[in-house]
């Protein structure tokens, strides 16, 4: 509004008014001038509403045919404690003389407040737009313009008016639930189903007073509907979509939590899960400073001609580098081979590059030591037969037996390779930001966990029968008889090297050998590469196609 903008009015009350209040009186006069009924209140209670001459302080005062009435500002100008403005960035997504969109940045609080006194969003608009002071606007002093909010750690688009007319418009259409907003949320785990729709009523916790909680009694109604866009690997955390109905506080976040997958960074509702995540090892632990949550489209008809206008913003860099972090997992790579075909050779020379390599040979020997847990569920089961009194497993006994028997061999493995594979989990996690670790597992494919998604790739170790059955059969010091037992509780050369997604080739020395190690090293980190590039351009496409989808929502 203009400086010159009536700020005071006089009237004769109708005989078709007599008997009406004070307060309605004036808030249905006084609309279409752009004044609310809180600010008709206001003037009432402070004396600025005059009947026949007499000032009246009662709003339900009765109004008779013909009294004359008067009401405005003595001096329109604004509180002590009223929102100053103060210079400060501002990304302007969309502006006229009527609304101005903002996408907000996380840690800007909307408006000043006790314990928040600036800068605020609010501050920041009364230094680019001076027009939305109280002083010129007639809108409350500590928040101009402000028609909905966001928390100070959520970033995204945010709607400001600047005049009371335009507050009043937008205000009542975020009321009657008009206005579509989605947001982008990551999410601790997996949602159990895709999409879904929370209504679950939210009200002040009733032992903490600064937050909220779901209520069985007493609470407002909130209405949330949500959909997984994407889960990153080992399902650590999710990208959903989340578009509210209703406008509680902290609604997504308490909704999100209700349902067993608080947000991440969130330490008020997901306490528990933000106290595991900051004890992570790895970089990613620093990763989510706030709760991850983006206003990410907005939709509404604009206050003055009606038009609907829709608007999206991607997500701030700190929330797409998360995004990536949670993909950015380490490319879990299975070495396959029949025995004695130079699988361990190969992991040697992994390991004389640096890199991180599991063997699942030293892992049993490490649990049939006396120490080990194989080592004690052996003895439990089988009272010693096959223990050494150090405790250890009796392997040359332990081995007998299985050749003797298939069952007893299966229930050997039944007991083992559980404990191996959780080593080896263990081991990847700990690995988790290296481009590739590598677990050499001699039954991995035989045990599924190609298929189970233990590992992301498997290479195999392709050497010709008569090398493996001749001269390293005779390095490593096994007759024929023994390796023809190990064959037999493997998959056959040929299908399981067609499980397998590339070949390191061990047909002459162990120079050709290191080369192929090499070949195949290039090979896995080109693949996390290439993972990753394809995941950030999947990211790319993804936010105007939702956008797209949201405006044809809001079209139908």
């Amino acid at each position: 509004m203009n400086d010159d903008k009536k700020n005071s009015w006089e009237l004769t009350v109708p005989s078709t008014d007599a008997g009406i209040r004070l307060d309605k009186f004036w808030g249905r006069e006084l609309k279409d001038e752009g004044v609310s009924r809180g600010r008709v209140k206001s003037w009432i209670e402070s004396g600025l509403a005059l009947v026949n001459g007499e000032p009246v302080t009662k709003g339900k005062h009765k109004l008779a045919s013909f009294d004359k009435v008067a009401i405005g500002a003595a001096e329109n100008e604004a509180s002590e404690d009223a929102a100053q403005p103060m210079e400060g960035d501002l990304d302007i997504v969309y502006e006229d003389d009527h609304v101005v969109v903002v996408d907000k940045a996380a840690g800007l609080t909307t408006h000043p407040a006790p314990g928040e006194p600036g800068p605020t969003l609010v501050n920041h608009l009364l230094h680019k737009y001076p027009d939305i002071s109280s002083k010129h606007s007639g809108m409350d002093s500590l928040r101009p313009g402000i028609v909905h909010r966001l928390d100070k750690d959520t970033s995204g688009l945010i709607a400001a008016v600047r005049t009371e007319a335009d507050r009043l418009t937008l205000a009542s259409d975020f009321a009657e639930r008009r206005v579509r907003k989605v947001y982008l949320a990551i999410v601790h785990g997996k949602p159990e189903k895709e999409s879904g729709t929370i209504e679950a009523p939210i009200g002040r916790h009733p032992q903490q007073k600064t937050r909220m909680a779901v209520l069985e009694k007493g609470g407002r109604e909130a209405k949330s509907d949500y959909r997984v866009l994407w889960t990153g690997p080992r399902g650590l955390a999710s990208l959903v979509a989340v578009r509210i109905h209703t406008g509680r506080t902290h609604q997504i976040r308490v909704h999100m939590a209700h349902i067993g997958h608080p947000l991440l960074g969130d330490a008020v509702y997901g306490s528990r899960e933000h106290a595991e995540w900051c004890r992570r090892s790895d970089r990613i632990a620093e990763l989510a400073p706030r709760q991850m949550l983006h206003a990410f489209y907005l939709s509404f008809n604009h206050p003055e001609n009606g038009e609907n206008i829709t608007l999206w913003r991607q997500p701030s860099k700190d929330f797409l580098t998360l995004l990536a972090g949670l993909n950015r997992e380490c490319l879990r790579v299975g070495i396959v081979g029949m025995p004695g075909s130079g699988k361990s050779t190969v992991l040697r020379h992994l390991r004389e590059e640096g890199l991180p390599c599991f063997s699942a040979d030293e892992c049993v020997a490490e649990l049939y030591a006396s120490d080990g847990d194989g080592a004690a569920m052996i003895m439990q089961r089988f009272g010693g037969e096959h223990s050494l009194e150090d405790g250890s497993v009796d392997k040359a006994s332990l081995f007998k037996a299985m050749c003797e028997s298939d069952g007893l061999r299966r229930e050997i493995m039944d007991m083992v390779h559980p404990m191996v594979r959780h080593a080896c989990e263990v081991f990847f996690k700990a690995h988790r930001d290296e481009p590739v670790a590598y677990a050499e597992i001699p039954l991995l494919l035989e045990g599924g966990w190609h298929e189970k998604g233990h590992v992301d790739a498997v290479a195999g170790v392709r050497c010709p029968h008569e090398k493996r059955t001749g001269e390293l059969r005779e390095i490593r010091g096994l007759d024929e008889s023994m390796l023809a037992i190990f064959d037999s509780w493997q998959w056959p050369e040929e299908k399981k090297l067609a499980a397998c997604d590339t070949f390191i080739e061990n047909c002459g020395g162990l120079d050709e050998l290191a080369k192929g190690t090499r070949t195949m090293r290039l090979w896995a980190e080109a693949r996390f590469q290439a993972d990753n590039d394809a995941f950030k351009l999947w990211l790319e496409k993804l936010w105007p196609q939702l956008a797209d989808e949201f405006d044809n929502e809001v079209a139908k």
